[in-house]
């Protein structure tokens, strides 16, 4: 806990909706789960009475309301995991009575069950949201409460009820840290078009520097291109790949390098990687889109890049930055307390108007009407005398 005043606040009754792909914790790298499992400790931590409504092998510290017997990749299912989502978003809706608030990771696909459900239901969205369709699906639900991942996530759609902009945070104080940058350069992720696993490709053999490569391939347009371009780079002995690691070995890889790059040309919602590398010492090189430039610190963590020209620049920039001064700075920047006083905060104030909405205030969850909520202290005291599960 951050703060003496936690102790003295009232604990909230939290349901956390995950996805259907990936267990809780998660097995290997993942992006939203792991924020997921972070979120749920924490809360759990804290003192709050929290529930994960998600697949029914995760094995966590708290109540578990399992949507599906096993996690869809755990199970070696492929193809659209549409039907396993609704079916996540029905368990939540038929158990949303026993919370407070609702905290949604399934995405755009909750929607309808945030505007029509009788508690407050929040979504964090992790994806992109310029993609044919979203556009038109965010007009449409104007009136939900969202929390972005980031500013750049959130530009293109200025008029949604966005309650908040909550950069992610991990514990990272245990990360690997090595003071003397590598010889290497280090990929991890995904192997997809957006991740610029074709630049990395380039990079590496344009500076001649051995490259490894740690990251994911499992639909069939990784395998594709995996096949077509990391497969044949293999065989000159500069790139090695590793496949997907967990987070110790994949920390120590990043932690060797003396960069990990980053060169996807595409709008990274958040950019985990980044924070995970700059843990362990190790810069990034990045290309100059999306939240990268909310994380990156241009000639201090990192180098932020438009083309392989300035690339290469940066790798041959990258041994003068202070690994310490950088391990330092994300460690303080993106913090698991950070993160959870951030969402803590707006489930209570989401509660205090629900509680005002009981009392005939009329609902109200707009990202002005949140703002305007009662601060933490009055809103313990209104729901200590209120009930707000029913």
């Amino acid at each position: 806990m951050t703060a003496d005043n936690d102790t003295r606040q009232q604990p909230l009754r939290i349901g956390i909706v995950t996805g259907p792909m990936v267990r809780i914790p998660p097995p290997g790298y993942a992006g939203t789960e792991r924020i997921v499992t972070v979120i749920m400790e924490e809360l759990v931590g804290r003192g709050h009475d929290v529930t994960l409504i998600g697949p029914g092998d995760s094995e966590v510290q708290c109540r578990l309301i399992p949507t599906i017997e096993r996690a869809l990749w755990t199970s070696g299912m492929r193809g659209d995991p549409t039907p396993y989502i609704q079916v996540t978003i029905e368990t939540a809706w038929k158990h949303q009575d026993e919370f407070d608030v609702i905290h949604s990771h399934v995405d755009t696909q909750g929607f309808s069950f945030a505007r029509h459900a009788t508690m407050p239901v929040l979504h964090t969205l992790h994806g992109r949201l310029d993609l044919p369709g979203l556009p038109e699906l965010l007009d449409e639900f104007r009136d939900i409460p969202l929390v972005a991942i980031s500013e750049s996530q959130r530009r293109w759609h200025p008029e949604n009820n966005w309650v908040g902009t909550v950069h992610h945070g991990l514990p990272l104080e245990d990360a690997p840290f090595n003071a003397e940058p590598g010889e290497y350069l280090a990929f991890v992720g995904r192997i997809a078009p957006e991740k610029g696993v074709d630049v990395a490709l380039e990079l590496a053999r344009r500076t001649d520097m051995p490259l490894r490569m740690a990251a994911k391939v499992h639909d069939v347009e990784e395998h594709e291109l995996f096949d077509r371009l990391v497969a044949p780079a293999l065989k000159d002995g500069r790139v090695t790949f590793e496949g997907e690691l967990a987070t110790e070995p994949r920390d120590r890889l990043m932690a060797g390098a003396l960069a990990t790059v980053m060169l996807g040309a595409w709008p990274e919602p958040f950019g985990l990687v980044a924070i995970e590398s700059m843990a362990t010492g190790t810069p990034v090189i990045a290309r100059r889109a999306g939240a990268l430039p909310e994380i990156i610190r241009h000639g201090e963590n990192g180098f932020l890049i438009d083309d392989l020209g300035e690339a290469d620049l940066a790798v041959r920039e990258a041994e003068k930055l202070d690994r310490a001064a950088i391990r330092r700075d994300v460690i303080e920047r993106f913090s698991v307390d950070r993160m959870v006083d951030e969402y803590e905060a707006v489930y209570r104030s989401l509660v205090a108007r629900r509680v005002a909405d009981d009392r005939g205030a009329g609902a109200d969850w707009s990202a002005s009407a949140v703002d305007a909520a009662p601060p933490a202290s009055t809103a313990d005291r209104i729901v200590a005398e209120a009930p707000v599960g029913g």
